[in-house]
């Protein structure tokens, strides 16, 4: 582990710095038209059709066609689980918190939700012990999380669907690393002359490095943030 005691860039003049940031801007604005691309493939995805499963929602089971509201497009984050623990997954329940307004989707005919293959009355108890703003459902009786490549015990994920009437289509899929665009938290951590501070980060030589997660906060931080008690 190294400390930020006397990393510092380089001092330059104004034409250098400049010059120097010229040449990041023309990489960033390559990546932005990358990521257009990639986004434009995404729409060209083909999509396959799901059963008609069953979640357990706040108010009964639920078909996921209404899981919808109405919508056409919907977006499921698979929030980690871990039987009979107290405090969840702290990279789910930190991502998660951030998303305390999300009607704007409505504009976009879309809606956002989680689900976990927690027990729904433990899967709502810890929505509310930890601040979170998000409609959640259970998956625990059904094989749907499975089916989407977050099973019992297994990783997080984000899947995408598309709803025609009564038929719901699965469109997209990502887990890992590939959450990091959901979140506006990273995008502004790398902005920082410093970064994650992750031992894996390329920094320059004497930059501070932590073990990776180390400045993540827990789930009882969020909840001491964001929950009752916080709030």
């Amino acid at each position: 582990m190294t400390t930020a005691a006397h990393a510092l860039p380089p001092v330059v003049d104004a034409e250098t710095w400049q010059r120097d940031l010229a040449a990041l801007r023309a990489r960033e604005k390559a990546a932005t038209r990358e990521l257009d691309a990639i986004a434009a493939q995404r729409r060209r995805l083909p999509m396959v059709e799901m059963p008609d499963y069953r979640l357990a929602g706040e108010h009964g089971p639920v078909r996921l066609a209404d899981v919808f509201e109405g919508a056409s497009q919907l977006i499921v984050y698979s929030h980690m689980w871990s039987a009979g623990e107290e405090w969840q997954c702290p990279g789910c329940t930190g991502l998660t918190s951030l998303y305390a307004r999300l009607d704007f989707l409505k504009k976009y005919d879309a809606r956002f939700v989680v689900v976990t293959q927690g027990p729904l009355d433990e899967a709502l108890a810890y929505r509310h012990r930890v601040g979170n703003t998000m409609t959640w459902y259970s998956t625990a009786n059904s094989s749907f999380g499975s089916d989407i490549g977050a099973p019992p015990d297994g990783g997080f994920a984000v899947n995408v669907f598309l709803r025609d009437g009564d038929t719901v289509y699965r469109t997209w899929h990502t887990d890992g690393r590939g959450t990091e665009q959901l979140t506006y938290s990273f995008a502004l951590i790398d902005l920082l002359p410093y970064g994650r501070r992750e031992e894996w980060q390329d920094s320059p030589e004497g930059w501070p490095k932590e073990p990776a997660y180390s400045r993540w906060p827990s789930s009882q931080e969020i909840a001491a943030s964001y929950g009752p008690a916080g709030a």
